[in-house]
């Protein structure tokens, strides 16, 4: 009896092999995805900006179009902030971080960018404008330590060439003027001086809660607007005011908040170079929405600026 139950006792002690749980891998991989999907709503939401500001400047100025943008925004972002619950107090540092970003990324950046599509073409201004992630590049790496790699100076170079193919070939000479150009520049300097402040508070504060914070602080500092705003928003067409909350809802409660999310998660002057994929998605959403045929050039700015991207991305 002893010699029948061994084997039966052998099998019954053997262990069942578990259900096998997911590699660890996938996970790091999951992530990656979301910050590339972030990125992607990102690019395409800001690219459609350029082009609802060019319909809503004709009933708004700037300045009211920058503060019924960021007052929208700071609705859509606090209801996020609230159904989500999460909220970690600044320190004096992140605060003066937010401030800065606030001021120069949400306030000045978005006045100037109103400002000068008044004068400058949608994809002039998206070319312009896409100046913003060299400095990133060059201060993440000097400020952020985030260094110098070879195929992220090359990408970026390649990307900046795709722009300006875009700008030149979609460039309206007659409209555009000195100052519309200075506009767009000021507006490159403010967006990359936003991210360098922003990067380091999301190190350790939620991206949510760090683009509602920022958008608040700029919408403040756009309150002496607000005069202004209600007349003008009694006089405006329907289709202008759509733009005004489409700009405060999409390009800045979305996609600054995905833009926060992607930062958090990848080197800032990595993900400033996506963003040269902007003017061409703007030529084709012009064409689309405006009636505005892409010349020939354009198109060929357009690949120019994905191969770049691409190479960025190269380890």
């Amino acid at each position: 009896m002893v010699g029948v139950n061994q084997p039966s006792d052998a099998l019954s002690t053997t262990p069942v092999e578990p259900a096998t749980p997911p590699p660890a891998p996938d996970a790091p991989l999951d992530r990656r995805w979301v910050a590339v999907v972030a990125v992607a709503v990102t690019v395409l939401a800001w690219a459609s900006a350029f082009v609802v500001i060019r319909v809503a400047a004709q009933a708004y100025g700037p300045g009211p179009l920058t503060a019924g943008r960021l007052l929208v925004g700071v609705l859509a972002l606090g209801a996020g902030v609230l159904v989500s619950r999460r909220w970690v107090a600044p320190t004096r540092r992140e605060w003066a971080l937010l401030v800065l970003c606030g001021v120069a990324w949400f306030g000045i950046y978005n006045v100037a960018l109103a400002w000068a599509e008044q004068t400058v073409d949608a994809g002039t201004t998206a070319m312009l404008v896409n100046i913003g992630p060299i400095l990133i590049a060059l201060f993440a790496g000097l400020l952020l330590g985030e260094g110098f790699p070879r195929w992220l100076v090359i990408g970026a170079l390649v990307a900046f060439g795709g722009a300006v193919l875009v700008g030149a070939a979609t460039a309206d000479a007659e409209s555009a003027d000195l100052l519309g150009v200075l506009l767009c520049v000021l507006a490159a300097v403010t967006y990359a001086i936003g991210v360098l402040a922003q990067k380091p508070v999301l190190r350790r504060l939620p991206g949510l809660q760090v683009t509602f914070l920022a958008c608040a602080i700029g919408a403040v500092c756009c309150l002496p607007f607000t005069p202004q705003l209600v007349a003008e928003v009694a006089a405006a067409p329907a289709a202008a005011t759509a733009g005004v909350v489409y700009l405060g809802a999409v390009p800045t409660a979305l996609a600054f908040s995905t833009w926060a999310y992607a930062l958090a998660r990848m080197d800032a002057g990595r993900l400033g170079v996506t963003t040269y994929v902007v003017p061409p998605i703007t030529i084709v959403m012009s064409a689309v929405l405006l009636g505005e045929l892409p010349p020939v050039l354009a198109v060929v700015g357009g690949v120019v600026c994905l191969v770049g991207v691409g190479l960025s991305r190269r380890r």
